[in-house]
């Protein structure tokens, strides 16, 4: 298999602390710094989110204004993706960051049990996201938690809500959502093929997981994503150092199957992306 295999790095999340792993990167000149040693290492995207200074996620314009300018710096070409996940904010405030035009943003399309909560992603509330991103010419990446959400992004893709071609994510390792089982991997990459032929997709595993759905996503044509929002370990016994370690190990699986790594202006072309000024 030839395709490039796109890397996403997740480089904070709205979890993971330093007690947990003090690689972790919080401060905006942290997070730059450590997704400036995954971009040297192969990872195209950075999938961000902002934290304040006590470690609390936070919805913060200006935090992704600053973060956006330092990745553009020190990242040349990197694209920069968003999050509007409902950890971060509520309501339009999960949305607040559209205007500065990331290139892409995450966007769940339906609702679905997280570990100790709904993670709640209302109609109304999708198809305000939906449409922000339209107004502003942000790609979303669909993070598909669940069937039904891949059924709704087609959905929206066909009835203009979205602009297609789709780029989909399956989350697998959540408490309470999809599990990390490769026959529900398998029927989820099928489906998604009969129903978006021209869609591209990756995978998300969570904890442990992650160097799971990373072989089974190069393996299967997909794209993947790792770092240390998912994930804080290379072990059960082993911290990762830095997120640059988590994308040296995707890569590493690449290399395990043929695949070369998407430079960034191969992940640009692949998801039909403008070359970044």
């Amino acid at each position: 298999m030839t395709d490039p295999c796109i890397i996403c790095v997740a480089i904070t999340g709205s979890v993971p602390t330093k007690a947990a792993n003090p690689a972790v990167p919080i401060t905006i000149t942290e997070q730059v710094e450590s997704t400036q040693e995954a971009f040297e290492a192969g990872a195209s995207i950075a999938h961000c989110h902002v934290r304040n200074d006590d470690e609390t996620p936070t919805s913060d314009p200006d935090k992704f204004a600053r973060l956006g300018e330092g990745l553009r710096k020190h990242c040349p070409g990197m694209i920069i993706q968003y999050s509007t996940g409902g950890r971060s904010g509520a309501g339009h405030e999960r949305g607040g960051m559209l205007p500065l035009r990331p290139d892409m943003a995450s966007l769940t399309v339906g609702s679905n049990n997280f570990p100790t909560r709904v993670y709640e992603n209302s109609p109304d509330l999708v198809d305000w996201l939906a449409a922000e991103m339209l107004k502003h010419d942000v790609k979303p990446e669909i993070e598909a938690f669940d069937l039904s959400h891949v059924f709704q992004a087609v959905k929206m893709a066909e009835d203009g809500r979205l602009k297609g071609p789709l780029y989909v994510q399956f989350v697998m390792g959540v408490k309470n959502a999809m599990p990390v089982d490769k026959e529900v991997f398998d029927f989820y990459v099928k489906t998604l093929n009969r129903l978006a032929p021209d869609a591209q997709w990756c995978g998300a595993g969570i904890a442990q997981n992650q160097i799971v759905l990373n072989d089974w996503c190069i393996a299967a044509g997909g794209h993947v994503r790792t770092g240390l929002e998912d994930n804080v370990r290379l072990d059960r016994n082993t911290l990762a150092p830095s997120n640059s370690a988590l994308v040296k190990r995707a890569v590493e699986l690449c290399e395990k199957h043929e695949r070369p790594v998407a430079s960034w202006q191969q992940a640009r072309d692949i998801l039909q992306l403008p070359l970044a000024a």
